[in-house]
């Protein structure tokens, strides 16, 4: 079949919601578009450890550090079914890896920020991975289907992580003085970086019109981050507390809540490596992966191994 042909049946698929599977004819532009982005969010759930693990120790009794630590396991598992489904497209684990640690890969800007108190958990559960799920909901809708099926499992449990982090800050606002004023802290210096997660507005995203067409991507980036302000604008009232943006007003006309400009400056700073804790992070991760290549040498040996063993068992059998 020639390519134009090829092309036609690709994009009669997407147009019908029928999904792509691994061994389907798919254009190269559709694969590696996959790939930057399965490996990216991947990387991100990797990196996103870290800012966490930090409080487990630290963590105020005996449950929270229980949930944390699931928490964080939940994470890693979500990285490897990303890298799991990244796999199917061609490319090694490896190859990802390392382009994650050379900086040709990126991952989510939100994790270069340090994490200061307590709070902060609160924080990054209800805003972070607020806004990873507003985002991650219609991936499960994806046109790729090894993808669409790994992100079901990870939104529900992200949705569990969303609900723990707004009950940490729940507790914190009905609390002292003191904790309150710590909750109110982690809001305001979690809450613009939040903003910015959904990546640059639509008229500055190279990518979301063909990812749109391909029906990788669902929703803009705009209509993902208003969905998010809109939500997070009623929550916080249940809280009382505010949110740090004074121009964020509900518009009749819309019917959305209007907010202030982003700085995109900021974003663009730490996404190209000069946030607080970008350097911090990809030398705890370069030394995390080298630490555990023991494990990884063990785990090929093992497998080695075992098929040494099974082949003179098949042999005996013959």
């Amino acid at each position: 079949m020639s390519a134009p042909a090829n092309e036609a049946v690709f994009q009669d698929k997407i147009d019908q919601d029928i999904r792509i599977e691994p061994k389907d004819w798919m254009p190269e532009a559709y694969r590696k578009t996959l790939i930057r982005q399965i490996s990216q969010h991947a990387h991100s759930e990797i990196v996103g450890m870290l800012p966490e693990a930090n409080w487990i120790t630290r963590a105020p009794s005996l449950k929270r550090k229980a949930t944390l630590i699931a928490k964080v396991q939940d994470e890693a598992g979500h990285g490897l079914y990303l890298y799991a489904a990244a796999e199917t497209l061609d490319i090694s684990r490896d190859e990802m890896i390392g382009q994650l640690h050379s900086g040709k890969a990126k991952y989510s800007s939100i994790f270069n920020y340090p994490t200061l108190t307590w709070a902060d958990m609160g924080a990054i559960g209800w805003l972070v991975d607020g806004a990873a799920i507003m985002n991650q909901v219609p991936l499960c809708r994806a046109s790729y289907g090894p993808y669409a099926r790994a992100m079901v499992r990870i939104c529900k449990e992200e949705s569990f992580h969303q609900r723990q982090g707004f009950e940490i800050l729940l507790v914190l606002s009905r609390g002292s003085e003191a904790q309150r004023r710590m909750c109110q802290d982690a809001i305001d210096r979690w809450w613009w970086p939040s903003v910015m997660m959904f990546g640059p507005n639509d008229d500055a995203s190279p990518n979301t019109a063909q990812s749109m067409r391909w029906k990788i991507k669902r929703f803009t980036n705009d209509e993902l981050r208003q969905r998010f302000v809109d939500v997070s604008a009623e929550q916080i009232k249940l809280l009382g507390m505010t949110l740090p943006d004074p121009a964020l007003v509900w518009n009749e006309t819309r019917q959305h809540y209007d907010h202030g400009p982003i700085d995109w400056e900021e974003f663009r700073n730490v996404l190209n490596g000069n946030g607080p804790c970008n350097k911090e992070r990809m030398a705890a991760r370069v030394q995390a992966h080298a630490d555990g290549a023991w494990v990884r040498e063990a785990a090929l040996e093992h497998s080695r191994k075992n098929a040494a063993r099974q082949s003179v068992q098949l042999e005996g059998v013959a």
